[in-house]
């Protein structure tokens, strides 16, 4: 990506960009991002969308290049299910299923072993058999969990999401221990081309509160790549409105997932986050 901007949060920095790992209880997150992904008329620019994530995944793992990133999360064995998300109002962008398909079947694995869904994975055959799962979602706001990240996108993994509404959906963490999920994610894509910073109520949208911030945070790390997308949103606000309006509930679930389930870590000290591309209105 031309005019690439790399900064990083934590002393691990220059370790972690040259592949030589992480610092114990240190999370490493990718942000990218590039203005041109959007085109004028809002459609997406598929070839700079691909870059953005080619270059994410390789930055993450300290990678070769994409396709060597992409066969350290995924063997040509796997079974893959990629869990997105089919909200209508902001889907994950069927563009960045399609990529990730198509870097995934590059690796190796057979086109029949891989399936994208969301409401669906509990019946669909391929995540009953799934060895790998890759969770990507757009970012947003959300009434019952204040907002919608890589953690709660599992919520569709038990077949009574509802039960999970209670306090602020404060034990989304548990999901994660469930058997068709437990220790198979191998990367959590939070879309933020478009993301939603402020909403009231069930079911809320208003794209006056939808920004093109033409981004993709990527990490191994689903707590803390949620923990960076709330202190976005929240900033989002700050900026918007003059003041943090409140949302409908705090985003406590994510250091819940922390503390109580061990998913990650929220504590923005133990997260190094690796900047790619534009840093213009980044906001964190």
């Amino acid at each position: 990506m031309k005019g690439m901007v790399a900064s990083a949060m934590g002393a691990t920095f220059v370790g972690a960009l040259l592949g030589k790992g992480r610092a114990a209880g240190i999370s490493r997150v990718v942000l990218v991002r590039d203005p041109r992904v959007l085109r004028k008329d809002g459609s997406i620019d598929v070839e700079v969308l691909g870059g953005m994530l080619d270059d994410a995944v390789v930055a993450l793992l300290g990678a070769k290049d994409p396709r060597d990133a992409w066969a350290r999360l995924i063997s040509p064995g796997d079974v893959v299910g990629i869990k997105s998300n089919v909200w209508h109002y902001l889907p994950t962008p069927k563009e960045l299923e399609e990529l990730i398909k198509e870097r995934i079947v590059q690796v190796g694995v057979n086109p029949q072993e891989v399936s994208v869904d969301d409401r669906g994975v509990r019946l669909n055959p391929v995540f009953q058999k799934a060895t790998a799962l890759v969770n990507v979602r757009p970012l947003r706001t959300h009434f019952w969990s204040g907002i919608g990240g890589c953690i709660k996108n599992y919520i569709m993994f038990v077949p009574n999401p509802s039960q999970y509404h209670e306090d602020g959906c404060a034990h989304l963490g548990a999901i994660w221990n469930q058997p068709m999920v437990k220790g198979k994610t191998r990367i959590n894509i939070l879309c933020a081309l478009t993301p939603q910073f402020y909403g009231r109520g069930p079911h809320f949208f208003d794209k006056r509160y939808l920004w093109p911030y033409c981004g993709l945070f990527v990490s191994q790390d689903p707590v803390a790549v949620d923990a960076l997308g709330a202190k976005l949103l929240a900033a989002k606000r700050w900026d918007h409105f003059g003041e943090d309006k409140p949302l409908d509930t705090t985003p406590h679930h994510i250091d819940l997932a922390q503390r109580i389930y061990g998913l990650g870590v929220s504590d923005p000290k133990k997260i190094e986050l690796i900047r790619l591309g534009s840093d213009e209105g980044s906001l964190i």
